[in-house]
This record gives structure tokens, C-alpha cells and sequence, in this order.
């Protein structure tokens, strides 16, 4: 494992080697090369250390990669993969307020907005679908949406509720048990 932190480029870089097969998979190598690589960045973003990366949209998404997508291979099935998520939330509102959403490629700017998918507020989940649907991709489209309604439903992801140590409700046991979503 690596204990330096990473240039924001080198983030990019890996993320953009990575490819889409790669970004939303469950893969263990995967999830591996990414604590191997990063865990010294992550701990360093979600300490508040790389304040300075928002100064530029590319470091602005190298940094919101690194606290949304990042932790949850890092840590999948732990708690720790939500932990940065108020963080990474709070970095992707700013720069959406000044634009920077704007500055990255159609490729990658879905990065920016899924902090607000991953959000537990139906209000946040509004505006993640209004964003997403502004790439015209099909696929990034229907999984907003299928956010949104959890969070209109259930006012929370019932598939984070055994890592987050949270009783799920019987609705929620119902929906788990059937074809609903499970992150």
C-alpha cells in the first residue's frame, strides 16, 4: 500500500484507464487496486487536507472521485464507505454553484453529480435527477431515478441498513427480499 498522497492527475488517470466495465462492477482487484493506491488519499481528502483541489474542475473531480467513488469499492460492505459522502456532498454543491460541472467532459461529469444520488434527502435526490438528466444518457438517467424513488419511499437506501447498523423496517425487509435495487 501506498502511505503518499496522489497528485490529482494520477487519480484521473487511474479513473479514466478504469473505464466505465470497470466503474460500477463489483470487483475485488478492482477495489483492492484502488486501497492500494489511494487509502493515503482518501484519508488525506476526507481529513480536509486537499481543500486546495477544488481550485481546478479537474483536481475539483479527482477530489470528489476520491470521496464518493473511492470509498465505496475501498470499503465495500463496511460503514466507512459512507462516511465522506456529507463531504463529498458538500464539494459537489459548490461546484456545481460555480460551474464547474460545466468545465468537465460529458464523460466524467456524471462524478460530479452522483454525490447527490448517494444522498439520503428527497430534495437532493430531485436535483441529482434534474442533473443527470442533462447528460442524455439513458443509463445514468434511469439509475437517478431509481434513486430518487427509494429515497421517495423509504427516505433512505434500505441496502445500507445492515452496514450502517440500521433496523430495517418490514417494508424495507420486503423490498430487499424481492428485485429491488441493492447498490
Amino acid at each position: 500500500m501506498s502511505n503518499a498522497v496522489a497528485a490529482s492527475h494520477d487519480v484521473l488517470e487511474f479513473w479514466r484507464n478504469a473505464g466505465p466495465s470497470k466503474w460500477f462492477a463489483k470487483d475485488v482487484a478492482f477495489d483492492e487496486a484502488i486501497r492500494a493506491q489511494f487509502l493515503a488519499t482518501y484519508d488525506a481528502a476526507a481529513a480536509g487536507d486537499l481543500r486546495s483541489w477544488e481550485l481546478t474542475a479537474e483536481a475539483t473531480l479527482a477530489l470528489l472521485l476520491v470521496l464518493d467513488q473511492f470509498p465505496r469499492n475501498m470499503f465495500r460492505n463496511n460503514s466507512r464507505a459512507f462516511a465522506a459522502d456529507s463531504l463529498a456532498l458538500a464539494i459537489a454543491e459548490r461546484a456545481i454553484g460555480r460551474g464547474v460541472d460545466r468545465l468537465i467532459g460529458p464523460d466524467l461529469r456524471v462524478f460530479v453529480y452522483l454525490p447527490l444520488e448517494h444522498c439520503e434527502q428527497i430534495g437532493v435526490q430531485r436535483r441529482s435527477v434534474d442533473l443527470i438528466s442533462t447528460l442524455a444518457d439513458v443509463e445514468y438517467t434511469r439509475y437517478a431515478v431509481v434513486h430518487h424513488d427509494i429515497i421517495a419511499r423509504y427516505g433512505r437506501f434500505p441496502h445500507r441498513n445492515a452496514i450502517l447498523g440500521r433496523e430495517a423496517t418490514p417494508d424495507e425487509l420486503l423490498y430487499l427480499a424481492g428485485d429491488g435495487f441493492k447498490g
